[in-house]
């Protein structure tokens, strides 16, 4: 679940632009505001007028916010435009803004995409805390992703992790992209939960263009937004055609979920397992308690949303998770063939790891965790915003002030972690930290009450697959490639994944006639 507005390479050359016009007016904006501050704001970097500390963020800002608080201490002040903003890199001052001051900093921006995109930010990630974000989480939480309904959930894990293994065994002896793979295998085992269909090439794709839809509306949701650093500013998305795409992307997603609902309504098939839309509309009819404010059908859309933002940190986490799990087992080859002898031993010659083994994989779980430490699918957390004033290391922060948390920093941060820039699952076995949201260390789902809720689901989508594929297939990288020839860059956006695909060579372990 990432949702940041970052200024991007290509937004700078527009930036600069406005600024010669509107600049004069800004810096004196600018200047009145300065003149309001405490004297006690945390340390951080000088300011320019009118993009404050935008510069300094650059195109990685996990990388660049971590290099200020190597300068600057763990809690830093900066100004990101007009808005006033904090940001932490330490695992001590990440429980202070996660826990101690969890219901002062509970509350969400209201950022300018997320208010056409999720029908006015009535979604999990970005409605504000108050009543209504209270409803629908405990809604989810309690009908959507509780244990019992998560387990219920089995028969499609296991169903789309056996599609898996045969999509990869069809491509051997041939080099096979094990990242778009990996993304297929996450995007229909989402989807087959959240709708009851999967939305794979072909058939239901192309009645609804969901693919095409979905990178549209990511797109449009990780793009810079003037207007949530610039308040001030935001009538110029009407010049540069942004409001209008994001009213368009808005409509057809309207329309896919209308389609999608009525569906789910003139289905008079008793199911089995219901899905996501199902539950909801069955919430819908009946309630979800005495004295709860009813829930109305644009409510069902934006939770639906869930597939694309709470469900997205099932999708980018189980993508992202395995891709890296994957990459870090190639180059490592010890902890590769440590990892396929505890799986193959649990297994012995049965073919298809079930969910009640995986209790005995305890190095695979390292592995996972230690995965996550490095590679947290979201870099930032999710921006919180402070509803009143607070004092934290002795430091004032203002209400309306944005946090970050740089959770990827505090995973590499070294008061934390021995050798942190290492994979090494090892440090995990001898360690009770995890990442269920209680050990500030490793915190890839966030933790408080805006928290991922969506952790045990994603947990078990990616502890199945991991398993099936270390037991199925040995693992090479194609001929005439070796480690050192990876490109292990990462891409920033509302999820950080790597630049490059995985291509890899997997031999099956079983042959045919065995």
């Amino acid at each position: 679940m990432a949702h940041l507005q970052w200024l991007s390479k290509s937004y700078t050359p527009f930036l600069l632009c406005v600024s010669i016009f509107i600049a004069p007016l800004m810096i004196l904006l600018f200047v009145n505001n300065s003149r309001k501050r405490k004297s006690n704001l945390p340390p951080g970097p000088p300011t320019i007028p009118f993009i404050g500390n935008h510069h300094q963020l650059g195109t990685m800002p996990h990388i660049s916010l971590q290099s200020l608080a190597h300068k600057y201490g763990p809690i830093i002040f900066l100004q990101l435009g007009q808005i006033p903003t904090v940001a932490v890199s330490s695992a001590r001052l990440a429980k202070e803004v996660l826990k101690t001051h969890d219901l002062t900093l509970a509350s969400r921006p209201q950022l300018f995409s997320a208010k056409y995109l999720f029908y006015n930010c009535t979604d999990i990630s970005f409605a504000p805390y108050g009543a209504y974000w209270r409803h629908v989480r405990k809604i989810c939480i309690l009908e959507v992703l509780s244990v019992r309904r998560v387990n219920s959930y089995s028969g499609v894990r296991a169903e789309e992790v056996s599609s898996l293994v045969q999509r990869v065994a069809g491509s051997y002896p041939r080099t096979t992209n094990l990242s778009k793979l990996l993304g297929q295998y996450a995007n229909n085992a989402i989807c087959r939960v959240a709708f009851g269909k999967d939305f794979s090439d072909g058939g239901v794709n192309e009645k609804y263009g969901f693919h095409k839809l979905l990178d549209e509306h990511q797109e449009l949701l990780g793009g810079f937004s003037i207007g949530d650093f610039f308040p001030s500013l935001e009538f110029i998305h009407r010049l540069t055609g942004m409001k209008a795409r994001l009213q368009h992307t808005s409509r057809k997603f309207d329309h896919l979920f209308d389609q999608i609902v009525n569906e789910h309504k003139a289905c008079d098939n008793v199911k089995e397992h219901k899905d996501l839309v199902d539950i909801l509309l069955e919430v819908q009819k009946n309630g979800s308690g005495e004295n709860e404010m009813p829930l109305t059908t644009d409510n069902i859309k934006a939770i639906i949303l869930i597939s694309e933002d709470m469900f997205s940190a099932g999708t980018d986490t189980t993508f992202i998770t395995l891709d890296w799990a994957m990459t870090d087992l190639l180059l490592n080859p010890h902890v590769m063939e440590k990892v396929q002898k505890e799986v193959r031993s649990v297994l012995r010659e049965r073919r298809v790891v079930a969910e009640t083994d995986l209790h005995q994989m305890q190095y695979m779980k390292v592995v996972i965790k230690e995965t996550l430490r490095l590679h947290p699918a979201v870099p930032v957390l999710v921006q919180r915003e402070s509803m009143e004033e607070i004092t934290i290391e002795g430091y004032t922060i203002p209400a309306k002030t944005r946090i970050f948390v740089n959770a990827w920093a505090i995973g590499r941060n070294s008061e934390s972690w021995e050798d942190p820039a290492a994979f090494k699952p090892g440090r995990f076995l001898e360690s009770n930290i995890d990442y269920k949201g209680q050990d500030f260390e490793l915190i890839p789902f966030g933790a408080g009450r805006r928290g991922c809720p969506a952790i045990t689901f994603a947990n078990a989508v990616v502890e199945l697959a991991l398993a099936q594929l270390l037991y199925s297939f040995d693992w090479e990288l194609p001929p005439g490639i070796t480690a050192k020839d990876l490109d292990l860059t990462e891409v920033f956006g509302i999820s950080m994944h790597r630049r490059e695909n995985l291509l890899v060579v997997a031999k099956p372990y079983f042959h045919e006639d065995s």
